[in-house]
Order: C-alpha cells, then structure tokens, then sequence
C-alpha cells in the first residue's frame, strides 16, 4: 500500500492551523477538514506524521473501502480484505464501527461481522483492551476502513510528567505558538508557566526536535513496519542549535520545580529558565524582542472570575510598559478577562479544551 490516505485530527478550531503545519512539513494533498486534516502517503508518510507533526491529536490511516448495502455482503466483503498486509496474526484488536445514512444502521452488528471476519481470515485475537484498533465508518453504505497509528494520543510525549492544575497539552500550545505568530528564532516568555508547556515546546521547535521522539506508537505494531527505516527518520536530539533562551515564571514553587524538571526530560533545560516570581517583577529579557504566551487562569475551574480581573489588568499594564516591541498571545475561556488586559488582541477561533471553550487573543508588537 503506497497510496494512503492520512487523517491528522485536531481539536475543533485548530483545523486551519494543523493544515498549515502540514504543508509546511512537506505533505501531500493537505485539506483542512473538520475535525483535522487530510493528506496522501506511503506507510513512511504516517510514521513522519506521527513522529514530527506537532499539532495533530492522533493519526488515523485509510487502508481500504469497500460498498456494502448489508450485513451478509459486509460479512463476505470484510472476509476478502486484505488483513495480513496491515495487521499481524499474534497482535490483539479491537473493532470500533460508526454507522451513518447507511441501510447497515446497527454499529454493534456491524462490528461483530467485522471483528468474525479478522478473527477467522487473519487469526487475530479480539479484545476490547488491545492497542491496536480499527475504526470503520459506513457513510451512505460505503465501508471505510481506518487503523489508528497512534495509538496514545499524540499530545502524550512521555515528557511531560509534572503537571499543574489545568494543564495545557503540548499539541495545542505548538498550535497556539503558530497563530502568536511564533518563529524559531525568537524567544518566548510565559509569565504564568505552570508545568512549563509554552516555554518547552518553543525551546523544541527552535531546536528542531520531533515531537514524538521518546515513545511509541500503535504502527510500530502494524504487519506494514520497517523498523531499520523507522529508526534512520528518528532522532533524539536537536537538529540545530539555537543562542536563544526561553523564560517561564509562575508564584508556585511546586510548579517551577515541575517545569524544570519537564524541561530537562526534554532535552531543552540549558537553555530554559524558570523562577518564582510574582507578575510584578515580571521583565524582559536581554536581547531582541520576542513573544510573551500565557494561559492565565480563566476563573472556570481555578478560583473565583471575579478576582480576575484584577490579575488580567495587571498582565496588560506590565506588558505595555515593559515589553515594547513584543508580540504577545493569550490563551482564554473568557473574552472579558482578555478585555481587562487593554491590548489590542484579535481573537481566534473558539477551540475545545478541557471540557472548555478558548481562544487564544494575539496582537501585533506592542508600542508600533
């Protein structure tokens, strides 16, 4: 299979972003669509997308489809599949079917024909435990048959281990990094870091480290793997060297010793700082201007909204009188305490986060 379709999906909001992402990684075919983006490959292309795609929650891969206007038919079509050159005999599955404006109506049916055929024709074993899943979506009676490469989603490095109370997952910040107008050769400031997700994920993106270079994936079990190719496109350190530093703060002494720590994980502490301090000694670093990204707490699920505004004032005044000639990008729930910060933001897309909805406000150098 030298043709493949990729699905790199992404939280609602984010899908103009990942396309972007994709296109400039060198991708083929790359179609923003909701709920992610599409793009043509081989097997290597789904294993790079897995490994350096930044923003993308998981990667699902198209390998077949077929018509099917009932459940007989699906049982003998789903037995002439072609299982043995996507999945090996020994590797549990499980089957996850969606059914859609299809005479086939009943996903669970449909899954135990599904799950019989593999079963039978491979030998597979089936459990609702494995990592390896298919996922089928019969949409106006046409089968589509998808396997889930990831596995974990992707935002789960194996990195980040010290988490703060409403942690930011790593391949939003990359994506929100993007829209701030980030660019590797600035630096980041984050004066409310938590676990240190803003500063680290830009520390990594001037470095030129793939994202998904400490773990595993689900392809790595697939009948279609190579791993001697697999291991020449892995690469554990840096593929440049940056003079850059990048600066986290935050009032909590737990989280700063969190987000060390992660930084480290990461191959990124030398060139990360992070200190306690409050929002007032917050102030520029040496050196040219860059951008300032936070994710302040939004008063939703930390503390009360009202003593908020006070907070989010305070950020504005401490940004326009120290950080001129600095973009700055921050990440919400709530427009009125974006407003409290008197920049002059442009507000993105509302995107799903935690059961939340946020957008990140960004603005242009301050004082020009």
């Amino acid at each position: 299979m030298s043709d493949l379709g990729l699905f790199m999906a992404v939280a609602p909001g984010l899908e103009k972003a990942l396309a972007e992402e994709a296109l400039e990684k060198g991708f083929a075919d790359v179609r923003a669509v909701p709920g992610g983006v599409e793009a043509r490959g081989d097997w290597a292309e789904v294993w790079r997308a897995n490994l350096e795609m930044r923003g993308a929650a998981r990667v699902l891969v198209r390998v077949g489809e077929f018509r099917a206007f009932h459940l007989a038919q699906l049982d003998k079509r789903a037995r002439k599949f072609p299982w043995g050159e996507v999945l090996r005999a020994e590797m549990p599955v499980r089957v996850e079917v969606t059914c859609k404006r299809s005479k086939i109506y009943h996903a669970g049916a449909a899954a135990q024909r599904i799950e019989k055929a593999i079963s039978e024709e491979l030998g597979a074993e089936i459990s609702k435990e494995a990592r390896i899943a298919v996922k089928v979506r019969i949409d106006d009676n046409l089968v589509v048959i998808s396997l889930d490469s990831s596995g974990e989603a992707l935002h789960k490095r194996g990195l980040k281990l010290a988490v703060g109370k409403a942690p930011m997952r790593e391949n939003l910040a990359g994506l929100f990094l993007g829209q701030a107008a980030y660019r590797a050769d600035m630096p980041v400031v984050d004066p409310m870091c938590g676990s240190g997700t803003f500063p680290i994920e830009a520390a990594e993106i001037a470095l030129g480290m793939q994202p998904g270079r400490a773990r595993r994936f689900a392809f790595e079990e697939f009948a279609s793997f190579d791993a001697a190719r697999f291991g020449e496109m892995r690469r554990e350190g840096p593929a440049r060297e940056t003079g850059l530093r990048f600066y986290g703060y935050d009032r909590d002494s737990g989280a700063i010793k969190g987000a060390g720590e992660n930084a480290a994980r990461a191959g990124v502490g030398e060139i990360c700082s992070f200190a306690c301090q409050p929002l007032s000694d917050l102030q520029p670093p040496e050196g040219a201007p860059g951008l300032v990204m936070v994710n302040p707490p939004y008063g939703a699920r930390i503390g009360n909204r009202k003593l908020l505004f006070g907070l989010y004032g305070s950020l504005g005044t401490v940004l326009k009188e120290r950080f001129k000639g600095w973009r700055v990008g921050l990440v919400t729930s709530d427009g009125g305490l974006a407003k409290a910060c008197d920049l002059p933001f442009e507000a993105g897309d509302t995107v799903a986060h935690g059961g939340l909805k946020v957008r990140l406000y960004r603005c242009g150098p301050l004082g020009r």
